[in-house]
């Protein structure tokens, strides 16, 4: 009997992910006819709009249907906008049933908000990992391409999801097959999950100090409790003048500017991508006082951070 996939399309949901997941089905049953099967489903059964702005038809809603194999939540930038209990009910019916439960991009926040997450590694998008860290706080995300973990499987999207169907394949129908698929897409190798999301701190900034680019990591990982100049200069054995002469030679910045930046950045992501307040944000990102938090985010990207995110289609709580 063939495979069957069933791909719930939330609104503003990945086209990207969607076809990363649903193209390598294809082409591995143009070797093996019939392998795998596929529907796509919405929650009211209608057209769902992409965040690209393109519109999909679906085949059916939350009624009931056959047992599935595996059923992915496909969602974007707002993936809890169309949550409901009985969205929720739907997932853990199937789930109980022994359907395996996935989620692509940031599907793992509904899989989180129905409660099909309990020890399982989990990851989705690195933009929406700190969001998700501060909702679901006890949960086990993780920062790989793609995690399959007993009956659930996620995605950080995007072409990842490419990686995840081909290590899919690979499991179910050979090593052979799924290097006949990936050959299809003209990929050099097939990835890994523990390959990163983004790239190596030395790619994205040009730095290729060592000590410079273990400080950045430190301080990429710690914007809630900052460390002091001292501790950050400790951690690569270095004085703090000598740590401020490696930012300015190779960034042409100060360690303390630099921090700056990233926790804003920070701020701004989990302004997008989550329901956080203002308040608890500006805390979150290592700021005791919500008006110097202000103040540094209009400077840096001229405007307030109720502005910004009320433009980008959520409303402020403060």
């Amino acid at each position: 009997m063939p495979t069957t996939f069933w791909f719930l399309l939330l609104p503003g949901f990945s086209m990207m992910g969607l076809m990363s997941a649903t193209e390598p089905l294809r082409v591995a049953n143009r070797f093996n006819a019939d392998l795998y099967r596929w529907r796509l489903l919405s929650v009211d059964g209608g057209p769902v709009e992409a965040s690209n702005g393109m519109s999909l038809n679906v085949e059916g809603g939350l009624e009931d249907q056959d047992q599935p194999h595996t059923i992915f939540v496909v969602s974007g930038f707002e993936p809890l906008a169309a949550f409901s209990s009985r969205l929720a009910n739907w997932l853990q019916r199937f789930a109980q049933q022994g359907a395996i439960i996935g989620g692509i991009d940031t599907g793992s926040f509904v899989l989180a908000e129905a409660r099909l997450i309990d020890k399982q590694r989990i990851t989705l998008h690195w933009e929406a990992i700190n969001a998700f860290q501060e909702r679901f706080p006890a949960l086990q995300v993780t920062q790989e391409l793609f995690e399959i973990d007993g009956q659930r499987i996620t995605t950080a999207g995007g072409t990842s999801t490419i990686d995840m169907m081909l290590t899919l394949i690979a499991r179910d129908q050979g090593e052979a097959m799924a290097v006949q698929v990936s050959e299809q897409f003209v990929l050099g190798r097939i990835r890994s999950r523990q390959d990163h999301q983004r790239m190596q701190i030395t790619n994205r900034y040009g730095v290729h100090n060592k000590k410079l680019s273990h400080v950045i990591a430190e301080m990429e990982r710690r914007c809630e409790n900052l460390l002091t100049p001292t501790q950050l200069a400790e951690a690569v054995d270095v004085t703090p003048r000598q740590l401020e002469r490696l930012f300015r030679q190779h960034l042409n910045d100060t360690p303390a500017n630099f921090y700056l930046n990233l926790r804003l950045d920070k701020a701004r992501q989990l302004l997008r991508q989550s329901d956080m307040n203002v308040l608890e944000i500006s805390l979150a990102c290592g700021f005791e006082s919500s008006s110097y938090f202000s103040r540094r985010y209009r400077k840096r990207f001229g405007r307030s951070p109720s502005h910004d995110r009320h433009e980008n289609g959520r409303s402020s709580t403060v």
